[in-house]
């Protein structure tokens, strides 16, 4: 009875604790989701207002929230394009790496041009446009090099991919018809055997040289010479 009581104790605690890890799980699984979502909408509020900013103000206000603009989705279509495609591809691992190294200098760049934002000095924000702008032409130039690259390599990859793919079909189905090729051999060497037997029946024949002795009115093209006439 103790021994069935014990094993019934572990029983029970084991599926206590089955059940405590699953909903951990599943309240991280929840979480994540929650805050990626959350993440998302963040993202879509900023990147409208600050398309609202670059049609609404003019002047360096307006050209702070284009390069805002222009960094943030060359960075974020890179970031993109670089994770979906190293599942497939471990080589771009570096590329990745690169990247990150890249997101820093991507990341110091928006809080800076974040805080121009709020500068009530026009001509403070209108003295660092200048190298603000570099630094993002810079920074852009770079993610989208890696992003067509990486774009460029995966279409590579899929052309290469569908080639072969084509040639082995090609054999496949060649093979699936095979009576095909055996039909055209049987065909061919029956025409072969054919004229063989063709040539050698004509060479037995005699040619036609002259009137025919069996035929007594001779060809339809002859004239017929009718016997003379008792005198």
């Amino acid at each position: 009875m103790v021994a069935a009581a014990v094993i019934i104790g572990l029983i029970c605690a084991l599926v206590v604790a089955l059940a405590v890890i699953a909903t951990v799980k599943a309240v991280r699984t929840v979480k994540r989701g929650v805050d990626q979502a959350v993440t998302q909408a963040r993202r879509t509020v900023e990147d409208t207002r600050l398309k609202a900013r670059q049609f609404t103000q003019a002047g360096p206000a307006g050209e702070v929230a284009e390069l805002r603009l222009s960094l943030r989705t060359s960075m974020r279509a890179t970031q993109e394009v670089l994770r979906e495609t190293q599942k497939d591809d471990a080589s771009l691992t570096e590329s990745l790496a690169l990247f990150d190294r890249l997101s820093a200098h991507g990341r110091e760049l928006d809080e800076d041009l974040r805080k121009l934002e709020t500068e009530p000095d026009r001509e403070r924000v209108a003295a660092c446009l200048p190298d603000l702008r570099e630094r993002t032409k810079q920074i852009t130039h770079s993610a989208d090099s890696l992003r067509f690259a990486a774009q460029d390599r995966a279409r590579q990859f899929a052309g290469d991919e569908l080639s072969l793919l084509s040639e082995q079909i090609r054999m496949e189905t060649g093979a699936l018809r095979h009576w095909e090729a055996d039909d055209a051999d049987d065909a061919g060497a029956g025409a072969k055997d054919a004229e063989k037997t063709g040539a050698e029946t004509k060479a037995e024949r005699p040619a036609i040289s002259g009137r025919d002795a069996s035929r007594q009115w001779g060809y339809t093209w002859e004239k017929v010479k009718r016997p003379e006439s008792p005198a």
